[in-house]
């Protein structure tokens, strides 16, 4: 006979519900399993109508996809089902802060949420949003489904390490002290050097949600190993895709740009630099956050529009 959590001869470990790392119950917040059996938060932001295409959004490393709210309202507002989780190890998701096994794991996560919603909404198009982290995964992804999505906004996607943070010598120091010193930090991302704009800064270190606990060796072989597989995978996109790029960034360098636009196949690829911007765009000075979105919003439309509603013929 099965019993309840309210069962008071079960053990409490088993008989407690799973919780996110803030121990709030998966039962009660919009969740999936991914194929490790980790759960995942998902947000999804829906139009009151039909929706004419899907949004997956991918966010940053240390962050979570609730950073995304203004642009998938925004989103929204043109009629797209926008959806979202956090990645392993990140906000409310389950697994050791800022840790993964292999980065693939992110990719794979995306392509199971991706193919749970196109079981609802199998004639609908979709597209792929990503920031510095998430720009890697939504470019792995794309490249690993050719053909499968009708687009993919980017912004100051990780193709590039930083020059100072991936010096050959740095690489191999990296690389010995992941086989002895997995876990030892490489210290904290300085929150100055995400925006020039101070009110972005500061609600990004209030955020509970956010990892501070530094890079961790082992998450930042991650990245390197990443970066790689990303400059592999360019040749691959053939995808329509946004680029916006701070010509200041000093965590994704925007030379990555240049050489996603470069080698990229796609025929449909439009690259935004903004002079002076630092990395988090989409939360920058007032001027350069507006024109990220009336970009997103511009670029999206057209491409929505050119393809119709996306219902059954």
């Amino acid at each position: 006979m099965e019993t309840g959590p309210e069962d008071p001869f079960r053990m409490p470990e088993e008989g407690s519900p799973r919780r996110t790392p803030q121990s709030v119950p998966y039962q009660d917040i919009p969740h999936l399993v991914n194929a490790d059996g980790q759960y995942l938060f998902c947000r999804y932001w829906k139009p009151s109508a039909t929706p004419r295409a899907l949004v997956f959004v991918s966010h940053g490393a240390g962050e979570h996809c609730g950073r995304y709210e203004e642009l998938a309202r925004m989103l929204v507002g043109l009629g797209l089902l926008v959806f979202a989780h956090d990645h392993v190890g990140h906000g409310q998701s389950e697994g050791e802060r800022m840790v993964v096994s292999d980065f693939q794991v992110f990719v794979r996560d995306v392509l199971h949420h991706v193919d749970v919603m196109q079981k609802d909404h199998p004639q609908l198009p979709v597209f792929l949003l990503g920031h510095s982290m998430g720009g890697a995964i939504a470019i792995l992804t794309a490249a690993e489904r050719p053909g499968h999505f009708s687009g993919m906004v980017l912004i100051s996607p990780l193709v590039l390490a930083s020059p100072e943070s991936a010096t050959t010598f740095k690489i191999l120091a990296a690389k010995v002290l992941n086989l002895v010193l997995p876990n030892m930090s490489l210290g904290r991302i300085d929150a100055s050097v995400l925006s020039r704009n101070k009110t972005e800064v500061d609600l990004y270190n209030a955020d509970p949600l956010i990892c501070r606990a530094g890079l961790k060796v082992c998450f930042g072989i991650q990245l390197l190993n990443a970066v790689s597989r990303v400059e592999r995978a360019l040749p691959k996109l053939t995808l329509p895709f946004l680029l916006l790029q701070g010509s200041a960034d000093r965590l994704c360098d925007s030379r990555g740009a240049y050489l996603l636009m470069e080698s990229a196949k796609s025929q449909d690829k439009t690259l935004k630099i903004y002079e002076g911007a630092y990395h988090i765009l989409h939360k920058e000075l007032p001027e350069v956050t507006d024109s990220v979105f009336r970009e997103i919003n511009t670029w999206v439309s057209q491409r929505t529009a050119a393809m119709g509603t996306g219902s059954p013929p």
